[in-house]
Protein backbone atom coordinates (compact mmCIF):
# COMPACT_ATOMS: atom_id res chain seq x y z
CA UNK A 1 0.00 0.00 0.00
CA UNK A 2 1.41 3.04 -0.76
CA UNK A 3 1.60 5.86 1.77
CA UNK A 4 -0.11 8.68 0.75
CA UNK A 5 1.20 12.67 1.16
CA UNK A 6 0.62 14.13 3.96
CA UNK A 7 -1.36 17.91 4.63
CA UNK A 8 -2.10 18.92 8.28
CA UNK A 9 -4.87 20.95 9.64
CA UNK A 10 -4.28 23.85 11.64
CA UNK A 11 -6.11 26.67 13.37
CA UNK A 12 -4.37 29.73 14.87
CA UNK A 13 -6.06 29.55 18.21
CA UNK A 14 -3.64 26.60 19.16
CA UNK A 15 -5.50 23.49 17.76
CA UNK A 16 -3.82 20.60 18.21
CA UNK A 17 -1.85 19.50 14.64
CA UNK A 18 -3.62 16.57 12.79
CA UNK A 19 -3.47 14.71 9.49
CA UNK A 20 -5.83 16.25 6.96
CA UNK A 21 -9.10 15.02 7.28
CA UNK A 22 -10.13 14.09 3.77
CA UNK A 23 -7.13 12.38 3.37
CA UNK A 24 -7.34 10.59 6.96
CA UNK A 25 -10.35 9.07 5.06
CA UNK A 26 -9.14 8.07 2.25
CA UNK A 27 -6.42 6.75 4.02
CA UNK A 28 -8.56 4.43 6.33
CA UNK A 29 -10.29 2.77 3.28
CA UNK A 30 -6.91 2.00 1.78
CA UNK A 31 -5.87 0.98 5.53
CA UNK A 32 -9.04 -1.39 4.99
CA UNK A 33 -8.36 -2.96 2.07
CA UNK A 34 -4.71 -3.54 2.70
CA UNK A 35 -5.59 -5.45 6.04
CA UNK A 36 -8.80 -7.51 4.38
CA UNK A 37 -6.10 -9.38 1.34
CA UNK A 38 -4.00 -10.93 3.47
CA UNK A 39 -6.92 -12.16 5.95
CA UNK A 40 -8.96 -13.39 2.55
CA UNK A 41 -5.26 -15.14 2.27
CA UNK A 42 -4.21 -16.11 5.88
CA UNK A 43 -5.76 -19.45 8.10
CA UNK A 44 -8.37 -18.12 9.75
CA UNK A 45 -6.80 -19.39 13.29
CA UNK A 46 -4.13 -18.52 13.21
CA UNK A 47 -2.54 -15.70 15.61
CA UNK A 48 -1.44 -13.65 13.07
CA UNK A 49 -4.86 -14.24 11.06
CA UNK A 50 -6.92 -13.37 14.15
CA UNK A 51 -4.91 -10.05 15.08
CA UNK A 52 -5.30 -8.33 11.46
CA UNK A 53 -9.13 -9.99 11.59
CA UNK A 54 -9.75 -7.36 15.02
CA UNK A 55 -8.07 -4.78 13.74
CA UNK A 56 -9.78 -4.86 10.41
CA UNK A 57 -13.01 -5.03 12.77
CA UNK A 58 -12.26 -1.80 14.15
CA UNK A 59 -11.38 -0.22 11.52
CA UNK A 60 -14.61 -1.20 9.69
CA UNK A 61 -16.33 -0.29 12.81
CA UNK A 62 -14.48 3.32 12.92
CA UNK A 63 -15.38 4.19 9.13
CA UNK A 64 -19.32 2.98 9.47
CA UNK A 65 -19.42 5.62 12.51
CA UNK A 66 -17.65 8.57 10.69
CA UNK A 67 -19.25 8.11 7.31
CA UNK A 68 -22.58 6.47 8.52
CA UNK A 69 -22.16 3.39 6.85
CA UNK A 70 -24.39 0.38 8.37
CA UNK A 71 -22.59 -1.81 5.90
CA UNK A 72 -19.92 -1.40 7.51
CA UNK A 73 -20.88 -2.11 10.99
CA UNK A 74 -22.52 -5.31 9.56
CA UNK A 75 -19.90 -6.17 7.73
CA UNK A 76 -17.78 -6.00 10.77
CA UNK A 77 -20.21 -7.86 12.66
CA UNK A 78 -19.90 -10.99 10.70
CA UNK A 79 -16.29 -11.06 10.27
CA UNK A 80 -16.17 -11.27 13.99
CA UNK A 81 -18.98 -13.91 14.59
CA UNK A 82 -16.43 -16.09 12.04
CA UNK A 83 -13.57 -15.39 14.32
CA UNK A 84 -15.24 -16.54 17.16
CA UNK A 85 -16.66 -19.02 15.15
CA UNK A 86 -13.06 -20.10 14.28
CA UNK A 87 -11.37 -19.30 17.29
CA UNK A 88 -13.79 -19.82 20.21
CA UNK A 89 -11.40 -18.96 22.91
CA UNK A 90 -9.18 -16.41 21.52
CA UNK A 91 -9.63 -13.54 23.99
CA UNK A 92 -8.70 -11.14 20.63
CA UNK A 93 -11.64 -12.86 18.38
CA UNK A 94 -13.69 -12.92 21.23
CA UNK A 95 -13.31 -8.58 22.45
CA UNK A 96 -13.46 -7.73 19.17
CA UNK A 97 -17.08 -9.52 18.89
CA UNK A 98 -17.98 -7.68 21.93
CA UNK A 99 -17.23 -4.58 20.42
CA UNK A 100 -19.50 -5.13 17.53
CA UNK A 101 -21.85 -6.33 19.79
CA UNK A 102 -21.54 -2.93 21.55
CA UNK A 103 -21.94 -1.07 18.89
CA UNK A 104 -25.36 -3.06 17.21
CA UNK A 105 -26.28 -2.64 21.61
CA UNK A 106 -26.29 -6.58 21.91
CA UNK A 107 -25.21 -5.19 25.77
CA UNK A 108 -25.87 -8.39 27.15
CA UNK A 109 -24.27 -10.24 24.42
CA UNK A 110 -21.06 -8.57 24.46
CA UNK A 111 -20.66 -8.76 28.68
CA UNK A 112 -20.88 -12.27 27.99
CA UNK A 113 -18.17 -11.72 25.35
CA UNK A 114 -16.11 -9.74 27.43
CA UNK A 115 -16.97 -11.97 30.96
CA UNK A 116 -15.57 -14.90 28.05
CA UNK A 117 -12.67 -13.08 27.06
CA UNK A 118 -11.49 -12.51 30.78
CA UNK A 119 -11.38 -15.91 31.17
CA UNK A 120 -9.43 -16.46 28.14
CA UNK A 121 -6.96 -14.09 29.33
CA UNK A 122 -7.68 -10.07 28.10
CA UNK A 123 -6.21 -7.50 30.45
CA UNK A 124 -7.95 -6.40 33.08
CA UNK A 125 -8.04 -2.93 32.42
CA UNK A 126 -9.46 -4.03 28.84
CA UNK A 127 -12.07 -5.52 30.05
CA UNK A 128 -13.35 -2.37 32.66
CA UNK A 129 -12.47 -0.04 30.07
CA UNK A 130 -15.01 -2.04 27.77
CA UNK A 131 -17.78 -2.72 30.17
CA UNK A 132 -17.77 0.66 30.97
CA UNK A 133 -18.92 2.22 27.82
CA UNK A 134 -21.80 -0.67 27.62
CA UNK A 135 -22.53 0.54 31.20
CA UNK A 136 -22.88 3.76 30.14
CA UNK A 137 -24.75 3.53 26.87
CA UNK A 138 -27.73 1.64 29.21
CA UNK A 139 -27.78 4.47 31.72
CA UNK A 140 -25.56 2.46 34.49
CA UNK A 141 -23.36 5.81 35.14
CA UNK A 142 -21.91 5.76 38.28
CA UNK A 143 -20.84 1.81 37.71
CA UNK A 144 -19.70 3.18 34.46
CA UNK A 145 -17.29 5.75 36.81
CA UNK A 146 -15.95 3.28 39.00
CA UNK A 147 -14.84 1.12 36.22
CA UNK A 148 -13.10 3.96 34.29
CA UNK A 149 -11.64 4.60 37.30
CA UNK A 150 -10.28 1.35 38.07
CA UNK A 151 -8.79 1.22 34.25
CA UNK A 152 -7.26 4.84 34.27
CA UNK A 153 -3.35 3.83 35.11
CA UNK A 154 -3.52 1.47 32.18
CA UNK A 155 -4.81 3.74 29.39
CA UNK A 156 -3.30 7.09 27.74
CA UNK A 157 -4.80 9.91 29.24
CA UNK A 158 -6.30 11.35 25.96
CA UNK A 159 -8.45 7.34 26.24
CA UNK A 160 -9.52 8.55 29.67
CA UNK A 161 -10.02 12.03 29.95
CA UNK A 162 -12.08 11.32 26.55
CA UNK A 163 -14.32 8.88 28.36
CA UNK A 164 -14.56 10.53 31.30
CA UNK A 165 -16.17 13.65 29.73
CA UNK A 166 -18.31 11.61 27.81
CA UNK A 167 -19.46 10.36 30.55
CA UNK A 168 -19.88 13.69 32.68
CA UNK A 169 -21.73 15.20 29.61
CA UNK A 170 -24.55 12.15 29.22
CA UNK A 171 -24.70 12.87 33.27
CA UNK A 172 -25.50 16.62 32.68
CA UNK A 173 -22.54 17.66 34.43
CA UNK A 174 -21.91 20.55 31.95
CA UNK A 175 -19.42 22.22 34.00
CA UNK A 176 -17.27 19.21 34.79
CA UNK A 177 -17.97 17.62 31.02
CA UNK A 178 -16.37 21.21 29.62
CA UNK A 179 -13.18 20.81 31.90
CA UNK A 180 -12.71 17.43 30.78
CA UNK A 181 -13.14 18.23 27.26
CA UNK A 182 -10.76 20.48 27.75
CA UNK A 183 -8.08 18.30 29.44
CA UNK A 184 -8.72 15.33 26.64
CA UNK A 185 -8.10 17.71 23.94
CA UNK A 186 -4.78 19.09 26.11
CA UNK A 187 -4.24 15.72 26.50
CA UNK A 188 -4.27 14.00 22.14
CA UNK A 189 -0.71 13.39 21.01
CA UNK A 190 -1.58 11.92 17.66
CA UNK A 191 -1.85 12.73 14.41
CA UNK A 192 -5.16 11.28 13.40
CA UNK A 193 -7.69 13.29 12.98
CA UNK A 194 -10.38 11.12 14.36
CA UNK A 195 -10.10 11.00 17.50
CA UNK A 196 -9.95 14.87 18.08
CA UNK A 197 -13.19 14.97 15.81
CA UNK A 198 -15.21 12.29 17.95
CA UNK A 199 -14.68 14.18 21.16
CA UNK A 200 -15.79 17.55 19.24
CA UNK A 201 -18.83 15.84 18.47
CA UNK A 202 -19.55 14.05 21.18
CA UNK A 203 -19.04 17.88 23.28
CA UNK A 204 -21.77 19.25 20.69
CA UNK A 205 -24.13 16.80 21.05
CA UNK A 206 -24.05 17.64 24.95
CA UNK A 207 -24.82 21.05 24.34
CA UNK A 208 -27.40 20.20 21.87
CA UNK A 209 -29.07 17.63 24.78
CA UNK A 210 -28.81 20.74 26.89
CA UNK A 211 -30.20 23.05 24.03
CA UNK A 212 -27.64 25.58 23.50
CA UNK A 213 -28.07 25.32 20.00
CA UNK A 214 -24.98 28.03 19.34
CA UNK A 215 -22.56 25.99 21.51
CA UNK A 216 -23.33 22.94 19.72
CA UNK A 217 -23.18 24.48 16.27
CA UNK A 218 -19.29 25.60 16.97
CA UNK A 219 -18.39 21.86 18.64
CA UNK A 220 -20.54 20.47 15.26
CA UNK A 221 -18.52 22.92 13.09
CA UNK A 222 -15.02 22.11 14.63
CA UNK A 223 -15.67 18.52 14.13
CA UNK A 224 -16.47 18.49 10.66
CA UNK A 225 -13.21 21.15 9.74
CA UNK A 226 -11.32 18.42 11.15
CA UNK A 227 -12.89 15.85 9.45
CA UNK A 228 -14.75 17.29 6.32
CA UNK A 229 -17.57 13.80 5.20
CA UNK A 230 -17.99 13.51 8.84
CA UNK A 231 -21.52 12.06 8.68
CA UNK A 232 -22.91 12.33 12.39
CA UNK A 233 -21.68 16.14 12.87
CA UNK A 234 -22.87 17.05 9.20
CA UNK A 235 -26.06 15.43 10.22
CA UNK A 236 -26.60 17.12 13.78
CA UNK A 237 -25.24 20.23 12.17
CA UNK A 238 -28.23 20.30 9.79
CA UNK A 239 -30.62 19.46 12.77
CA UNK A 240 -29.02 22.24 14.32
CA UNK A 241 -30.12 24.36 11.53
CA UNK A 242 -33.38 23.54 11.06
CA UNK A 243 -33.83 23.58 14.95
CA UNK A 244 -32.60 27.42 14.15
CA UNK A 245 -35.39 27.78 11.41
CA UNK A 246 -32.97 27.31 8.41
CA UNK A 247 -34.08 24.67 6.17
CA UNK A 248 -32.76 25.78 2.91
CA UNK A 249 -29.36 25.23 4.78
CA UNK A 250 -30.43 22.43 6.86
CA UNK A 251 -31.67 20.43 3.29
CA UNK A 252 -28.55 21.49 0.94
CA UNK A 253 -26.16 20.04 3.84
CA UNK A 254 -27.98 16.64 3.77
CA UNK A 255 -28.51 16.23 0.33
CA UNK A 256 -25.14 15.38 -0.48
CA UNK A 257 -24.93 12.73 2.81
CA UNK A 258 -27.63 11.22 1.68
CA UNK A 259 -26.36 9.57 -1.51
CA UNK A 260 -23.02 7.70 0.87
CA UNK A 261 -24.43 7.04 4.52
CA UNK A 262 -26.67 3.89 4.12
CA UNK A 263 -28.22 5.16 7.46
CA UNK A 264 -31.98 5.93 7.06
CA UNK A 265 -31.55 9.34 9.84
CA UNK A 266 -30.50 11.51 7.23
CA UNK A 267 -33.03 10.90 4.68
CA UNK A 268 -35.66 11.21 7.39
CA UNK A 269 -33.95 14.55 8.03
CA UNK A 270 -33.81 15.68 4.63
CA UNK A 271 -37.59 15.03 4.13
CA UNK A 272 -38.20 17.09 7.05
CA UNK A 273 -36.48 20.19 5.81
CA UNK A 274 -37.83 19.82 2.97
CA UNK A 275 -41.09 19.77 4.15
CA UNK A 276 -40.23 22.83 6.41
CA UNK A 277 -40.15 25.04 3.39
CA UNK A 278 -43.28 22.83 1.59
CA UNK A 279 -41.65 20.98 -0.64
CA UNK A 280 -43.83 18.19 0.38
CA UNK A 281 -43.73 16.34 -3.53
CA UNK A 282 -39.91 16.41 -3.44
CA UNK A 283 -39.21 15.22 0.12
CA UNK A 284 -42.35 12.25 -0.23
CA UNK A 285 -39.54 10.21 -1.60
CA UNK A 286 -36.85 10.52 0.61
CA UNK A 287 -39.31 10.02 4.00
CA UNK A 288 -40.69 6.76 1.75
CA UNK A 289 -36.79 5.76 1.41
CA UNK A 290 -36.34 6.30 4.64
CA UNK A 291 -39.33 4.10 5.96
CA UNK A 292 -38.02 1.33 3.83
CA UNK A 293 -35.02 1.19 5.64
CA UNK A 294 -35.87 1.81 8.69
CA UNK A 295 -38.00 -1.69 8.56
CA UNK A 296 -35.11 -3.51 7.21
CA UNK A 297 -32.75 -2.62 10.13
CA UNK A 298 -35.45 -3.26 13.10
CA UNK A 299 -35.95 -6.50 11.49
CA UNK A 300 -32.13 -7.01 11.60
CA UNK A 301 -30.67 -4.92 13.87
CA UNK A 302 -33.92 -4.10 16.82
CA UNK A 303 -31.59 -3.02 19.47
CA UNK A 304 -29.76 -0.69 17.52
CA UNK A 305 -32.53 1.13 15.56
CA UNK A 306 -35.70 0.48 17.09
CA UNK A 307 -35.69 3.91 18.77
CA UNK A 308 -34.40 5.83 15.58
CA UNK A 309 -37.15 4.42 13.88
CA UNK A 310 -40.14 4.99 16.62
CA UNK A 311 -38.83 8.79 16.08
CA UNK A 312 -38.91 8.82 12.76
CA UNK A 313 -42.35 7.30 12.71
CA UNK A 314 -42.89 10.14 15.40
CA UNK A 315 -41.80 12.68 13.15
CA UNK A 316 -41.68 12.94 9.41
CA UNK A 317 -42.76 9.03 9.05
CA UNK A 318 -46.40 10.05 10.21
CA UNK A 319 -47.32 6.90 11.93
CA UNK A 320 -47.44 7.22 15.63
CA UNK A 321 -48.94 3.97 16.78
CA UNK A 322 -46.01 2.72 14.84
CA UNK A 323 -44.08 5.31 16.59
CA UNK A 324 -45.73 4.20 20.07
CA UNK A 325 -44.89 0.52 19.58
CA UNK A 326 -40.77 0.73 18.99
CA UNK A 327 -40.66 3.35 21.67
CA UNK A 328 -42.35 0.76 23.82
CA UNK A 329 -39.69 -2.18 22.13
CA UNK A 330 -37.09 0.28 23.04
CA UNK A 331 -37.95 0.21 26.90
CA UNK A 332 -38.49 -3.30 26.92
CA UNK A 333 -35.29 -3.96 25.56
CA UNK A 334 -33.14 -0.87 27.79
CA UNK A 335 -34.99 0.83 30.86
CA UNK A 336 -32.93 4.08 30.35
CA UNK A 337 -34.11 7.68 31.05
CA UNK A 338 -33.88 8.51 27.08
CA UNK A 339 -36.15 4.98 26.23
CA UNK A 340 -38.92 6.54 28.93
CA UNK A 341 -38.68 10.40 27.58
CA UNK A 342 -39.08 8.09 24.28
CA UNK A 343 -42.44 6.52 25.53
CA UNK A 344 -43.67 9.60 26.84
CA UNK A 345 -42.85 11.57 23.04
CA UNK A 346 -45.27 9.17 21.80
CA UNK A 347 -47.85 9.06 24.12
CA UNK A 348 -48.30 12.81 23.50
CA UNK A 349 -48.21 12.19 20.00
CA UNK A 350 -51.00 10.83 20.05
CA UNK A 351 -52.60 13.43 21.28
CA UNK A 352 -51.93 16.06 19.08
CA UNK A 353 -53.25 16.38 15.83
CA UNK A 354 -52.72 14.12 12.96
CA UNK A 355 -49.68 15.54 10.88
CA UNK A 356 -48.18 18.23 13.65
CA UNK A 357 -44.32 17.35 13.45
CA UNK A 358 -43.14 20.10 14.86
CA UNK A 359 -41.86 18.75 18.28
CA UNK A 360 -38.06 18.50 17.82
CA UNK A 361 -36.57 15.03 18.41
CA UNK A 362 -33.79 14.54 21.46
CA UNK A 363 -30.50 13.85 19.82
CA UNK A 364 -29.94 10.31 19.24
CA UNK A 365 -26.18 9.36 19.41
CA UNK A 366 -25.80 5.89 19.38
CA UNK A 367 -24.09 5.52 16.39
Amino acid sequence: MTDLPVRTFVRTDREPVTTDGTLALVNLSAQIDGVAAPVRRAGSTAPLAVARQAALVDLLTLRGHLLGRVADYEQAAQLSEQMVWNAPDDRAALLARARTRATLHRFAEAMADLDAAGRAGAAQATLDAERAAILQAVGCHAEAHLLLRSATPHQSGFTMLSALAVLRAERGETTEAEHAFDEARAAHRGVSPFPLAQLDFRRGVMWLREGDLPAARSWFDTALRRVPGYAPATGHLAEVDLLLGDPETSAARLRPLVETSDDPEYAAHLALALRAVGRHQEAQPWRDRAAARYEELVTRHPEAYADHAADFWLMVGGDVDRGLQLALQTLVMRQTSRSSALVRRAREASDRPVGDISRPRQPATSM
